[in-house]
């Protein structure tokens, strides 16, 4: 069984660029762009079917972690996760999200475990907080997507900031030390207003690899989610 990386200290503020807005024909050279600055890598897989949209599957994630040493946060935007889990592991992901809208979500996340990987669920903008309720305490990442999972470059939708805080207060009632991440429209701007409402992961795409110098603008957006509340 490979040997995951370390993801950091739950609950510690990190930023995730997202290879969904990198220039897929160097994507190494883009992770190296960012490799001393990110804390995670968010690797984007699409199906096709779950969101309307293709991506990358195990095979390039494993040529990436030729190139890496960095934690792979694969977030499996996928109708059968269940199929890929095993090939995603064997490549080099570290943890990996499953989607609660496809439902098996306890089954997903006990096979996660099995195979050594930190398991995370996601849910959609319009996914309400009790979908996501009864696993929290049986995952290590909690998403709250801030879009509809499919393209990058979308706007933010601060209609789920309730949602995300409605996680985290669940998790601190309990006792849970989770990692909560936000995946949608994060730039300087959106930033603080997602880890005032409690999230400490932050997946950022077009605002790091869109942008001229993209470790200048992970740490921006590292800058701009410290601002105190």
């Amino acid at each position: 069984m490979p040997t995951p990386r370390d993801p950091g200290p739950p609950g510690v503020l990190k930023v995730a660029p997202s290879l969904l807005s990198a220039d897929f024909g160097g994507l190494a050279e883009a992770v190296g762009e960012v490799a001393n600055v990110a804390d995670w890598l968010h690797v984007d897989v699409m199906d096709g079917h779950f969101v309307p949209n293709l991506t990358i599957g195990p095979p390039v994630v494993a040529s990436l972690r030729r190139h890496s040493g960095l934690f792979f946060d694969c977030h499996l935007m996928m109708t059968d996760p269940g199929d890929y889990l095993e090939a995603f592991r064997d490549a080099g992901a570290d943890g990996c999200t499953v989607h609660v809208e496809v439902g098996s979500t306890g089954e997903l996340v006990a096979e996660m475990h099995r195979l050594g990987l930190r398991a995370g669920i996601a849910a959609n903008p319009d996914t309400p907080f009790e979908a996501l309720e009864p696993h929290l305490a049986s995952v290590e990442l909690v998403l709250c997507m801030t879009v509809f999972p499919g393209f990058g470059g979308q706007a933010f939708m601060a209609g789920v900031l309730p949602k995300v805080s409605e996680v985290r207060t669940a998790m601190d009632e309990r006792g849970l030390h989770a990692d909560l991440e936000v995946d949608g429209g994060i730039d300087p701007s959106t930033a603080p207003l997602v880890t005032r409402a409690g999230a400490n992961v932050l997946v950022a795409g077009s605002a790091i690899f869109g942008a001229d110098r993209p470790w200048e603008a992970t740490e921006t957006i590292r800058a701009a989610a410290s601002q105190p509340g």
